[in-house]
């Protein structure tokens, strides 16, 4: 069903094309993995075992790695009640509605299709922003929902995991193998495919971070659209942001594995040099990137600045 949200072409055609360049990196990674290993049953059934584990139970292992737990609307009826009127609004699902107990204020949105969803966002979230900014936060995380980017990127991101398995599994066999038992060309193997494997991981991370900055940008734009109130989400990204740089190092070490999908990058404060360093990897673009883009949506809706609003 489609839904109400703005349609972006651009986000389209980049997913296409980073699903057909993971795709020709995929099949090449298994086929090599077929000629150094020689067992091609062995390689087939696990990658496909471990693709279709990632697609079909994205969001149970998302809301399991992040300690989000379904909630009723009995519980959270301010956050249901949100989700409810944005859904009638957008015409879509409504996805599961979940709540991680966590300090880190942040939100999320996982599942392969919009039947199969999840929202899930942080009480340290919830205790931060006021109704106006939440229902710009969750119209973000909606539209990723609508424009499909959510299953998208779960699929992309499962060739750098099969990548990062294969180099620890590798990695391992060295260390534990045994000593005096490996011929000359049982190493030669071993570290090719570590090598490849290695290869491999940073072609699809440089292309999932490509993707990645781009789907922000447009869930930006279909949620401003669809709330009429960029302003509210201008104020919820500012707010979210400089208080997730507040946060210990140590703390948000855990969730910086899941940056591809939250609302906002769990990255706390750093020197110049080093922030600079990281927004060039970075899995969503720059604040001010997406201030300025939510300031002409703000300047071609005709929003009104809301008076005394603090940022």
């Amino acid at each position: 069903m489609q839904s109400r949200f703005r349609a972006d072409r651009g986000l389209t055609a980049r997913m296409g094309i980073t699903l057909f360049l993971l795709g020709l990196l995929y099949v090449a990674f298994v086929a090599v993995l077929i000629v150094l290993l020689k067992s091609w049953v062995l390689v087939v059934v696990i990658a496909a075992a471990l693709l279709g584990a990632q697609y079909w139970f994205s969001d149970r292992i998302a809301l399991y790695a992040m300690h989000g737990r379904v909630v009723e609307r009995e519980e959270y009826p301010q956050l249901h009640g949100v989700i409810d009127r944005l859904c009638a609004t957008a015409d879509m699902p409504k996805p599961v509605v979940a709540v991680s107990d966590m300090e880190m204020p942040n939100a999320f949105a996982t599942g392969r299709n919009a039947d199969h969803a999840a929202i899930c966002v942080t009480t340290g979230l919830l205790r931060r922003l006021d109704p106006a900014e939440l229902e710009g936060v969750l119209a973000h995380e909606l539209s990723h929902v609508a424009h499909r980017d959510v299953a998208v990127i779960t699929v992309a991101s499962f060739l750098g995991v099969l990548a990062g398995l294969v180099v620890r599994f590798t990695l391992y066999s060295q260390v534990f193998g045994g000593r005096g038992r490996k011929d000359q060309n049982t190493v030669v193997v071993l570290m090719t495919v570590m090598a490849v494997s290695a290869a491999v991981y940073a072609l699809s991370f440089l292309l999932i971070r490509a993707l990645s900055r781009y789907r922000e940008m447009a869930a930006d734009r279909a949620g401003a659209m669809l709330t009429g109130r960029p302003s509210a989400l201008a104020s919820a990204l500012t707010k979210l942001t400089g208080d997730i740089a507040k946060i210990p190092t140590r703390d948000l070490r855990t969730a910086q594995a899941f940056n591809a999908f939250y609302f906002t990058p769990a990255f706390g404060a750093a020197p110049g040099a080093q922030r600079y360093f990281s927004s060039l990897l970075s899995t969503h673009p720059s604040l001010e990137d997406r201030l300025d883009q939510l300031g002409r949506i703000s300047s071609e809706l005709g929003e009104a600045p809301a008076p005394g609003k603090a940022g």
